[in-house]
């Protein structure tokens, strides 16, 4: 009889672990997706947080939320992008100096642009749009008549009388 016993309250627990398994299953899988879902929603809402951020920090510069939003479109009808700016001195075969000499602006504002970490004022990307259809003579001819000097003003002493030649 105790034979009986054991094998009944061996199939009885191999029963219930089978029941227990089978609930705790679909369970676990339920919570597997609820924290798939809550990752996903965490994501949106650091990404709509950026954006938020980014729309208040135009606001306090001046733009408007309409210019903010669209963010590519400078004057309406010519966009910024930055790898157009880096394919654009690529194409002119020029440094990021000289092609900023040719702008008005600083190398590293280039740099800047081009790895899309800032964005032009409006006089500057009227320059830009200047240059967009330059070939390589061209850009070479214009940054050349930018280098020559200009005959340089007489030399003046602390009074701003002419110095006398040694």
């Amino acid at each position: 009889m105790t034979t009986l016993a054991v094998v009944l309250k061996d199939e009885i627990r191999r029963l219930a672990r089978k029941e227990i398994r089978a609930q705790t299953g679909r369970t676990s899988k339920a919570v597997a997706q609820y924290r798939r879902e809550i990752a996903r929603l965490k994501r949106e809402q650091r990404a709509q947080e950026k954006r938020i951020a980014r729309l208040v920090e135009q606001l306090r510069e001046g733009t408007s939320i309409a210019a903010a939003t669209t963010s590519t479109s400078i004057n309406g009808e010519n966009r910024f992008s930055a790898r157009s700016v880096r394919a654009q001195r690529r194409r002119t075969g020029l440094s990021a100096a000289d092609y900023a000499k040719l702008i008005g602006v600083s190398p590293l504002t280039i740099y800047n642009w081009e790895h899309n970490k800032s964005r032009p004022r409006q006089g500057q990307f009227s320059a830009l749009v200047a240059l967009r259809g330059l070939g390589k003579r061209e850009a070479q001819i214009k940054l050349s008549e930018m280098n020559t000097p200009k005959s340089a003003p007489a030399k003046t002493g602390r009074r701003g009388r002419p110095r006398k030649p040694k």
